[in-house]
Order: C-alpha cells, then structure tokens, then sequence
C-alpha cells in the first residue's frame, strides 16, 4: 500500500502538484490526465526526481520522501521513462545486469533472475541482443525489464504503450496485468490510451492542473463528468 499525503511540489511559482492526497491499495492503478496535469511529476516526486515542496508518501509506515532516489531503488521503487532508457552498445541482459548491481542481489542469484524475467517478458531471444538493433517494442519490453529485476515493491510506468502497434499492445496489456501475480508488485500506469487504462487498471486516478479530480474505480473515473471536461474535452 503506498500513501500519499498532501504532497505539493513547486518549480518557481508553477505549482506542478497542489496538495494531492490518495491512497494507493489496488494491484495496478491508472494515472490519467491532459498534457501538463501533474502525472510524470507525480512520478518523479516519488522516484526522487521532482523537488517536493510538501506533503510525504508512505508504504507500510515507510516514508519514501526521506530516502535519497539510490535508497528508494534499492527499497524496490522502479520505473520506466516516456524516452526509452536504453544505451546502444549494451546488450539487454547488460541492461537488467546494470540494475541488478545496484541492487545488492548475490552474484550466484542474477543470472536465474535475469532468465526469470525475459521468460516473463516473452523476449528471452534477444538477451545477448544491442540496445542499437531493438525495434520499439522490444526497447519498451527491455526498459520494464530493468524495473522487474531485484525484487520491486512498486513498478512506475511511464507511458509505456508509446508508438506500439495493436499487436504490440495485446502484449503489453498481458505483461502489466500479470506484473503483481508474478512479481507481487503494485504498478501505477500513466498513459493517454484510455483503452489500455481501461483493460488493465482497477481504479484511476485523475490530475488536472495538478490537483486530483477524481479517484476510484477505473469505469466511474472514466465517466465522470468533471473528467470528460478535463481530459476528453467535453
């Protein structure tokens, strides 16, 4: 369970978050919201990459907001980016290694792990391939990987059906769905496709303007009518 309190960051006079409260219990929850509504910086708040001006974010007594960003990694926070983080000489096994080595995981336990979760990824295949001759796809399955390796309590994805075709998608939406029962981690998903939101998210929550205008089950967020405003438009 993660719990965020009031949690307000500020760049300058631009209040990015103003005084978001939610508490996150649900295997995979949906983040949603126009363009500049607060949602990677509510990402980046937790992964210690925005300036939290106030408020805090727990787990299990845990306050997340007093470890620097190494700690909360080593905790079991991992994310992915809307840019693909994938360096094009490594290989995608060097990848998920790269993490492992923050980690702290015996040396005799990596190679299992690594197996572990390429299998999980269906991209098993392209272990030994570069970072420079994957397609979109496979770097999108390659950068959840690295949030999969060493244990995660909590998986942050960042948009990650970008550029995907509808095939890609079906196994994308396999992959999230599946991330807790094989992983025991909660995922908390940002993304502007309102179907994929749809499919795999049990509640969703809602930023505009950086506040919070809606929370709960993914079908009532979706049809709530301050939201179609907001986000739809309406």
């Amino acid at each position: 369970m993660i719990d965020v309190a009031n949690l307000t960051v500020k760049f300058g006079g631009v209040v990015a978050l103003d005084d978001v409260s939610v508490r996150l219990t649900d295997d995979v929850i949906g983040l949603i919201g126009p363009n500049g509504a607060g949602k990677t910086t509510l990402i980046n708040a937790f992964s210690g990459f925005a300036p939290v001006t106030g408020g805090r974010i727990r787990s299990n007594g845990r306050d997340l907001l007093s470890m620097p960003p190494h700690a909360r990694a080593r905790w079991g926070l991992a994310r992915s980016f809307q840019a693909v983080q994938i360096v094009p000489d490594l290989t995608v096994r060097d990848h998920l290694q790269a993490v492992l080595d923050g980690k702290g995981m015996p040396r005799s336990d990596r190679a299992a792990e690594i197996d572990r979760v390429l299998e999980f990824l269906e991209i098993a295949e392209l272990r030994q391939r570069e970072g420079r001759f994957l397609n979109q796809f496979q770097a999108r399955m390659a950068e959840i990987g690295k949030c999969l390796v060493g244990g995660p309590r909590m998986v942050l994805l960042d948009e990650p059906g970008g550029g995907l075709s509808e095939r890609e998608m079906v196994c994308l939406r396999r992959v999230i769905t599946r991330i807790h029962s094989e992983f025991g981690a909660q995922v908390l998903l940002v993304d502007h496709d309102v179907d994929l939101i749809r499919d795999v998210c049990s509640v969703t929550a809602v930023l505009d303007f950086g506040k919070l205008i809606a929370f709960g089950a993914t079908a009532d967020a979706l049809a709530n009518e301050v939201v179609k405003a907001a986000y739809f438009g309406r």
